[in-house]
């Protein structure tokens, strides 16, 4: 007993000593501190709360829902938040959207069509490096309306075939052999893995909290605005990814023949689609088309989803024992019924409103495109301090939003170029989008060049959606 006891204090995980000491004093040292000229004494004493929040969101002391669950509670017992106030976000739509799109996701992975449907791509343009990339892609693109976890989406489906393909082609981790063709396709993967989440609302789950944090300020996000407005600049960055890729990590195989091959003998041995596989292709086709028309058929996007979700289950697709079972759903849920509801309140109390004026004040005299370029810049580019897109939508995009609108910028300018901006920088690191430490992790290419593939793409998405996305934006009629 003696020992054991003596061995406990090892135990303890120093990484979430430090950094849950550090929030507790950074937000009772800011507690404490006089609320700034302007500022409610209840939105100054929220924000002691979720400045701490959104450090140990980066930091993870502890898992996101257990750090959200302890601020909601500091937030009702100081009695910053009531407690029915606290509790209201666990009934926003746009949540019981997000988890029933996970709830959906599920079944491309209890089925194999999700990964069929990748294999059939690479069959038809597998042919060469570039077009293996391609193939790729379209199949992370085909499956990311459906799936809004992209750990779920390009490490659980697209890049265990990219690996097999690598292998199958003797290019190994860790080794020189990485150079063949591994690493081109790691970095091109992860690259297009931030376009296609930028392309859907319901292609990441940072997405939804997007859409729900304009809504204050009069800005309504279909699905089907969302997916029109990123149609043509996605398109063109998936078009132009891998070409970045291929000069500044170019594959020592630049012709792959025998990839169409390996992928049809996946296929064969996969054998014909099944009852559970054309379920799910009848459902997904049915959900784009419901998100698609659902404002001209007045059916909202969570109650499309509902439809789909009670095919896959009344079918037996999706056993509910299995949706229990779902953990990312659930701490999902939980994180963003939160974040949501302190970001509301933080509203409420005119926090966003108190920043937008300290920041127009400094910013006066300075005409609105230069005002937008220049804090979109910085909105984008100080992803690299972050470690999560939900961290960072959280922190910065209310009061970015409210200090551009301020500017005189038109709404739905700005509005676009914020959570597009959102996705965009997910590509910067290897830890700036959440597939980003296991594809480095698995060894086919290093810091350094995930970095600088990571610039360049990010350089080359901004002129795109900078430019062709203002221009397509306009012939549409949204500024």
């Amino acid at each position: 007993m003696m020992a054991a006891a003596s061995e406990m204090p090892a135990k303890v995980n120093k990484h979430a000593l430090i950094h849950g000491v550090v929030a507790l004093a950074l937000g009772s040292l800011l507690w404490l501190l006089p609320q700034p000229a302007g500022m409610q004494i209840e939105g100054w004493h929220l924000l002691a709360i979720f400045i701490p929040t959104i450090y140990c969101i980066v930091t993870k002391p502890l898992p996101t829902g257990a750090v959200a669950f302890v601020s909601l509670t500091l937030c009702v017992v100081s009695r910053t938040i009531s407690l029915e106030h606290a509790l209201e976000g666990f009934g926003y739509e746009v949540v019981w959207l997000v988890i029933f799109a996970f709830f959906i996701a599920k079944g491309f992975l209890i089925t194999p069509f999700g990964q069929r449907i990748a294999y059939t791509f690479v069959s038809l343009l597998g042919g060469s490096a570039l077009g293996l990339s391609y193939g790729l892609e379209l199949s992370d693109v085909l499956l990311a309306p459906l799936i809004p976890s992209v750990s779920a989406r390009v490490a659980g489906t697209v890049y265990p075939i990219v690996q097999s393909i690598a292998r199958s082609f003797g290019s190994f981790p860790h080794e020189p052999s990485r150079r063949k063709i591994g690493e081109f396709l790691t970095l091109t993967t992860y690259q297009c893995a931030a376009v296609s989440s930028a392309m859907f609302l319901t292609a990441m789950a940072a997405n939804p909290l997007l859409a729900e944090l304009s809504r204050p300020y009069g800005i309504e996000l279909s699905w089907s605005d969302w997916a029109l407005a990123a149609s043509l600049p996605g398109l063109v960055s998936l078009a132009m990814i891998p070409l970045v890729v291929l000069k500044l990590a170019p594959p020592e195989l630049r012709s792959t023949p025998d990839a169409p091959r390996f992928a049809r003998e996946k296929l064969r041995a996969m054998g014909p689609m099944g009852r559970h596989e054309w379920i799910m292709a009848g459902t997904m086709i049915l959900l784009l088309g419901l998100w698609i028309a659902g404002t001209s058929i007045n059916l909202s996007a969570v109650t499309a989803t509902m439809i789909g979700l009670c095919i896959l289950i009344l079918s037996g697709v999706l056993p509910w024992a299995a949706l229990l079972k779902e953990v990312d759903a659930w701490e999902t849920f939980v994180w963003f019924s939160i974040l949501l509801v302190m970001a509301k309140y933080l509203g409420v109390y005119g926090v966003p409103q108190w920043f937008s004026n300290l920041m127009t004040q400094q910013l006066r005299g300075v005409a609105w495109p230069l005002g937008v370029l220049a804090l979109t810049l910085v909105y984008f580019y100080s992803h690299y301090f972050f470690a999560s897109a939900t961290a960072h939508v959280s922190a910065m995009y209310a009061p970015f939003l409210v200090v551009l609108l301020g500017l005189g910028a038109p709404t739905m300018l700005v509005v676009f170029l914020l959570i597009f901006a959102s996705n965009l920088f997910g590509g910067l690191t290897h830890y700036s989008l959440s597939p980003g430490p296991l594809l480095y992790g698995v060894g086919y290419s290093d810091i350094r060049t995930f970095a600088k593939v990571g610039l360049a793409c990010s350089v080359v998405n901004i002129l795109i959606w900078g430019t062709l996305g203002l221009g397509w934006w306009k012939v549409l009629g949204y500024w």
